[in-house]
This record gives structure tokens, sequence and C-alpha cells, in this order.
């Protein structure tokens, strides 16, 4: 699964590194539309972890028929619930990217990529739920080979549909949302192909299966949700803060924040594999198992975070000249990528936790911790670095703000642990 993670977000590094070359403006460009992308992704992952985490409960308890009712569910409601979702941020795109701080030139330039972007990201989150019902029926091995498939498809599209060759024509900024288009929709495709005859879709009392799995559904996925789209929101603000600083900064921030992700494919590979077994581990009742492998996951995640951030940082002035040719946008990325990188461990931490919360029945729990990282630790750091230091003074406002929820989110799981293995 961790594989698979990475090929996927390498592939979203390697796609800004291609438009990069196209110039500051559309990486710019690109780099305004990823909160709305962050934004899609929160609802079709909230939604993912509450039909995951059913699922996986009702296996544990044998209730196999349930679970594939549960599993037509989330290929049906999600798949409506995502195209209206994408269908009015297609319709609200010029108030919100000006909301953002896009300029009336750079919202030119993202129309034609954005009326892609929308499309693709509707196939993205389809082939999500299907990945969905491998996790939650204990099967990483596809999604994380499906991941690793659709990545490449994009990598040899990206340059292909970017640049053109022969008689492929050169299509710029909306090249790199033709080539994630075809990725997800070929992805998606071979998903419902191997969905068929695995006995994990149920229709026979599906109407009367909605009934009785709303009320838990919303218990879960309303909270998850919202601690999904707190992120996007933060991100938002943190874009329109950024923009002050000018379009240079954007785009370094933009490619960071690609960056980021790949850096923290342990930590998301963890998140997505871990949920189906703590949530069998919740149904059967064991806590000290659910003990022993967060203590693991949590260790691993912050050695392997802080050597690797360590690295990254050392390293910054050579990958940021690896990564974009325009020195406009070199030397922030610089910046960032220096002080960013060594606290995604603890970042990792708060990460694994909310996830972890999800599955083990603390969806409250969860949501608060996200707030708290968001709203209490990260935003206002973030502004204070910013006022008191540019975009330096951000970097390291941002960095601190990683560290501080990292110590909370564990503070707080500790103590919801307690609670149960105290009851045994």
């Amino acid at each position: 699964m961790t594989l698979g993670a990475l090929s996927l977000l390498g592939f979203n590094l390697v796609d800004s590194v291609f438009v990069a070359r196209l110039g500051t403006e559309p990486l710019a460009a690109q780099s305004f539309t990823f909160p709305l992308v962050f934004l899609t992704i929160g609802v079709q992952v909230g939604m993912g972890i509450a039909i995951a985490a059913l699922i996986s409960r009702a296996i544990g308890a044998g209730e196999e028929h349930r679970a594939g009712r549960l599993g037509v569910l989330v290929l049906t409601g999600g798949g409506a619930v995502m195209a209206v979702l994408l269908f009015l941020l297609w319709a609200l795109q010029d108030p919100a990217f000006a909301l953002l701080g896009a300029s009336e030139r750079i919202r030119e330039v993202i129309r034609p990529f954005w009326n892609i972007q929308v499309c693709a990201s509707w196939a993205s989150a389809m082939m999500y739920f299907g990945y969905s019902l491998f996790r939650a029926h204990g099967n990483t091995r596809f999604p994380g080979t499906m991941m690793m498939v659709t990545s490449l498809l994009n990598l040899v599209l990206d340059p292909l549909l970017i640049f053109g060759l022969g008689p492929v024509p050169a299509l710029g900024l909306e090249g790199a949302a033709w080539a994630s288009l075809a990725a997800f929709v070929s992805g998606g495709l071979v998903t419902a192909f191997f969905l068929r005859g695995r006995g994990w879709l149920e229709l026979d009392q599906v109407l009367a299966e909605v009934r009785v799995s709303a009320g838990p559904f919303a218990h879960i996925a309303g909270p998850a949700m919202v601690s999904q789209l707190m992120p996007p929101l933060a991100a938002m603000l943190a874009t329109g803060l950024v923009a002050r600083l000018g379009e240079s900064a954007v785009a370094a921030w933009g490619l960071t924040s690609r960056l980021e992700s790949f850096s923290i494919v342990l930590v998301l590979g963890m998140t997505m594999a871990l949920p189906p077994w703590l949530g069998r581990c919740y149904g059967a009742g064991r806590w000290e198992e659910v003990e022993r492998v967060m203590a693991a996951a949590a260790r691993m995640v912050v050695i392997w975070q802080v050597l690797l951030g360590l690295l990254v940082a050392l390293c910054a002035a050579p990958l940021a000249a690896l990564l974009v040719d325009s020195p406009a946008v070199r030397e922030p990325l610089t910046q960032l990528i220096r002080f960013l990188p060594p606290s995604y461990g603890l970042l990792g931490v708060c990460m694994l936790v909310v996830s972890a919360s999800n599955a083990l029945g603390w969806p409250m729990r969860a949501m608060l911790i996200s707030f708290l990282r968001l709203f209490a630790c990260y935003l206002p750091l973030l502004w204070l670095g910013a006022w008191l230091g540019g975009l330096t003074g951000l970097a390291i406002g941002a960095g601190a703000g990683n560290l501080l929820a990292g110590v909370m989110a564990w503070t707080f799981y500790k103590k919801g642990l307690r609670r149960h293995l105290d009851a045994l």
C-alpha cells in the first residue's frame, strides 16, 4: 500500500515539475487549484473512512451480506455526492479562485484546466471508493498495485500531452489535466472489472440497509468529513496568505505541498492500511493489540520522517534547482524546504491518530484533533511567522505548528485508549 501511495504522490510531484517547465504563471495557476482539489479529496476520504469502518466491523462480526450491501452504497451514493460537489466547484470557480487571491490573468489560465480537472477528480473519487472496498476486505495489494499502474500511465502521458510529440499537439497546462483524467478512468475501469465475482457487492435489501446504516454512517462520516475538510479550508486560508507575497511564492508553496505529500508517503500508506485492521480490533475488543501496533507505527513514522526531513533540508538548494528552472520560484522554494520537512514526523503522528480515531469509534475526537491541529496550532503560527519574517517566518511557523499538533494529538489518543484498557 505504501509503494502504491508513493507512486501516486510521486506522479503528482512530477506533474508539478513538468508544469513548472511551462513557467511561473502556469505553475501558480495549478497551485491555486490545489485547495479545491484537496476539498474534493477530503469529502471522498471522509466517506471512504466511514464505509471502510462499517464494512470492516460487519466482517469482524460475521455479517458478510451486510458488508456487501454497504459496498453497493459507497459506490452509488459516493459517486452521486461527488458529482454534485464537483459541479458546484465548477460553477463557482471564478469567485472561489478570486477569493484565494488569483488575479484575472491567472484565472484565465485556470479556467480551461479546471474544466477538465473536475472530471478527473470525479474519476479519481470513484477509483478511490473501489480501492476502499478492497482495503475494507483486507486486500491492500490490489489498491497499491493499481496506484502504481495509474501513476506510471500518468507519468507517460504527462510530457506527451503537456509538451506534445509528433502528431500529438502540445496542450500545455491542460495536458496535465487530460493525463490525469485518462489515468483515473483507466484505473477505475480496471478496478470495476476486478470487483466482479468477489461477492463484495450485495443488491438485495439495499434500501433497507440505507435505513439501518444511515445513522451509524452519519455518526462516522459526518465528523470524518469535517475532519477531512478542515485541511482544505486551512489550505485555502494559507494560500490566500501566501498570495500576498506574490505569484512566485504561490508557485513555490504549491510545489512544496506536492513535495510534502510525497515526503509523508509512509504516513499516508499507514493511514489507509491501518483503519480496516483497527476496525476489526474494535469489533473484537482487542485493545492491547491496538496499543502495540499504534506505538510501533508512531515510532516508525517519527524516526523515518525526521531522518528524511533533515536530509531533504540539507539538500534544499540543489533540490529546488532540480525541481524548477525559474530563479524567482527557486529561492522561496529553497526556504520552504529548509524548514518544513523536519516537522513532518510529528505531523505524521497527528495524521495517524486522526485516522485511527475514526476506525476506533472516536469520530468526534478525530474531528477535535483535526480542528486543534489546524486552527489552534498550524494557522496561528503560520500567520505569526509570516507577520514577523515574511516567507521564511511563514515556513518556520508552519513547521512549529506541525510539531505542536503531533504532541497534542498523541496526548489525546493516549487518554482515550487508557479508558478502554482500564475497562478490560
